[in-house]
């Protein structure tokens, strides 16, 4: 089976990878995949540790563990990646993440800021 987040490898090839090493991504788009696998699994540790401690919602934390428990994930669809390298200190990701949740197909549309510190990248939050 392919990973959650689209690629062809499986799940143990690609995000597990970045679970178990607590976000160590050689690029934006990875970590992005990662956390949309995270958001599949319900991983709420994994989504705090990747999100930049400036905009982290460390109180919402179980609310959101509680929704992406709550909806059936299809698949994710990444548009565009601007920068975002290796040898970038920050990124954009435009995708498409869609779900199932009350009876229909539901899509989250999102371009999502990255940066790098101290060779890691983090989510920051809506591109501006």
């Amino acid at each position: 089976m392919n990973c959650y987040c689209g690629t062809t490898k499986t799940y143990q090839e690609c995000c597990e990878v970045f679970h178990r090493n607590n976000g160590k991504t050689d690029t934006a788009e990875q970590l992005m995949r990662s956390r949309y696998s995270a958001f599949v699994l319900a991983d709420g540790d994994y989504l705090m540790a990747t999100h930049h401690q400036s905009t982290r919602p460390t109180k919402e934390k179980k609310a959101i563990v509680k929704w992406t428990k709550s909806v059936q994930w299809v698949k994710l669809d990444v548009l565009e990646t601007t920068q975002g390298t290796q040898n970038d200190h920050k990124g954009t990701v435009t995708f498409n993440a869609y779900f199932f949740e009350n009876g229909k197909i539901d899509v989250i549309h999102e371009k999502s800021a990255f940066v790098k510190e101290g060779n890691l990248w983090y989510y920051l939050g809506l591109s501006r």
